[in-house]
């Protein structure tokens, strides 16, 4: 192992959706580590566009929109872009960098998003969200997001209504070559990133596989997410900072600090 290569011979499983996994892939192979991917989520269109389409039909009328993902940000832009530009007057918000970042590649500036806690806690800590009295809100997210964020801007006075702009599904993969891998000691790491798709993992490996998982370093960007890991009984849970990069930055450390003399 060197100082350009810190992640050589690691293989590190990446569980993001297929379409999502190119960056943290090129960030791990540029440290000297293998990216075995094993997309866990799948990001579909919503069963009925019609209530989203209404819906960016009068975006007008609305103060706020809060872009909960990066796939909230790809999916609704594509069909706002289609229909109409964003009204000037609206302020655009993003729970993280990731999403601001794809709302920065869709040509939105001025993006609002917390600086430090990368979560709906963390957006409404922001000065812009203290008092919302008769603020319209629209929060663009997937079927079935948490609530936390919308009950709380009701709380302080908003007028709210989601647009759910999309549905994740766990994919049909077989989890036999990941397995095989394991078994021959290719595996030394796993980074997850939503709950979500650490309760999928966790279902796809089956008995065998979740034996190993819960022997296997996993590293995740929010405590949200390693506290589950935590309650299917992981037993070495790394909380990363947020992000590809502080994913990267996780794993880089803990290898450090467990490197053989």
């Amino acid at each position: 192992m060197t100082e350009q290569s810190p992640l050589q011979g690691m293989g590190i499983v990446v569980t993001r959706p297929a379409h999502q996994v190119q960056h943290l892939t090129q960030l791990i192979t540029a440290a000297g580590g293998e990216a075995i991917l094993f997309p866990v989520l799948e990001i579909l269109d919503a069963a009925d566009l019609h209530p989203l389409n209404a819906l960016i039909a009068r975006l007008d009328s609305f103060d706020v929109a809060i872009f909960i993902s990066p796939n909230a940000v790809g999916k609704a832009m594509n069909l706002i872009r289609a229909q109409r530009e964003l009204p000037s007057q609206l302020t655009i918000a993003a729970i993280g960098q990731g999403s601001k970042k794809e709302l920065e590649r869709c040509g939105v500036q001025q993006v609002v998003a917390p600086q430090r806690q990368f979560d709906s806690e963390g957006l409404l800590e922001l000065p812009q969200f203290q008092n919302m009295d008769g603020k319209r809100v629209v929060i663009f997210r997937g079927e079935g997001g948490r609530e936390m964020l919308g009950d709380t801007l009701l709380a302080r006075g908003a007028q709210l209504e989601y647009a759910e702009c999309y549905r994740r599904g766990k994919p049909d993969i077989d989890a036999a070559p990941l397995l095989h891998r394991w078994a021959r000691g290719e595996v030394q790491a796993v980074t997850v990133t939503s709950s979500e798709s650490l309760h999928n993992l966790f279902d796809l490996l089956g008995e065998l596989g979740q034996q190993w998982l819960k022997k296997t370093p996993l590293f995740a960007p929010h405590a949200r997410i390693a506290a589950a890991a935590r309650s299917l009984g992981l037993e070495q849970v790394e909380t990363t900072a947020a992000g590809d990069e502080g994913l990267l930055m996780g794993l880089i450390e803990w290898r450090m600090y467990h490197k053989k003399p």
